[in-house]
């Protein structure tokens, strides 16, 4: 084997003043690349992160730049290996840097990319994170911020994953005002959509879902 076959791949970490710090990662794995989705005979997700710029904001955990090309870039790749792309969700930073309305539009670039991969799936996060959680929430108000979100998303042509809300773990008193949410907001989508569930143990301020 030569040097070349065997050279350890390896990456620019940020770290603390605006510097970095070299990782060499393990050898990678080879998964052939298609346009056409591969059959498997399980549906599979891929909660697709976004690349940003850490240095772009004096607090890059509130607000750093995308890169857009390169974020709808990893997309793609995730595609063309027969993935689907869970869009807008956690691991995107949602609502911890990524905003509702940065939200919707890293999904409306999504649907445009994804109309080069026929079959192509496709399914974004719906949301309270643009409802402020305060102590005078209701539950009303909550139902509401849902059915906002739930109604862009699906305008812009993507599939719903519905995410678990901060603010309705912060006003719900019992089970049946989680049902009664969800209820609502289910009897108005167009088809079907994908749950999501978080706990504390992933965010503390989901205690009781």
């Amino acid at each position: 084997m030569n040097a070349r076959t065997t050279a350890k791949m390896s990456i620019d970490l940020p770290i603390a003043h605006g510097k970095t710090e070299r990782f060499v990662l393990s050898e990678p794995k080879n998964f052939g690349a298609t346009q056409t989705p591969a059959k498997f005979n399980r549906v599979a997700y891929a909660a697709a992160h976004v690349v940003a710029d850490p240095w772009s904001s004096k607090d890059p955990w509130v607000e750093a730049a995308i890169d857009w090309d390169a974020t709808i870039a990893f997309r793609r790749h995730l595609w063309s290996l027969g993935l689907g792309v869970a869009e807008a969700m956690d691991t995107a930073q949602r609502g911890m840097g990524l905003d509702w309305a940065t939200s919707l539009q890293l999904i409306k670039a999504s649907v445009a990319a994804a109309r080069d991969f026929p079959g192509a799936m496709l399914a974004s996060g719906a949301g309270t994170d643009h409802l402020a959680v305060t102590g005078a929430l209701t539950i009303d108000q909550v139902t509401a911020a849902y059915e906002e979100q739930c109604e862009a998303v699906e305008r812009a042509g993507s599939r719903i994953i519905l995410m678990a809300s901060r603010a309705l773990a912060a006003c719900a008193k019992t089970p049946d005002d989680y049902a009664r949410v969800y209820e609502r907001v289910l009897a108005q989508v167009k088809e079907s959509v994908i749950i999501q569930w978080l706990g504390e143990m992933f965010d503390p301020t989901l205690a009781g879902y």
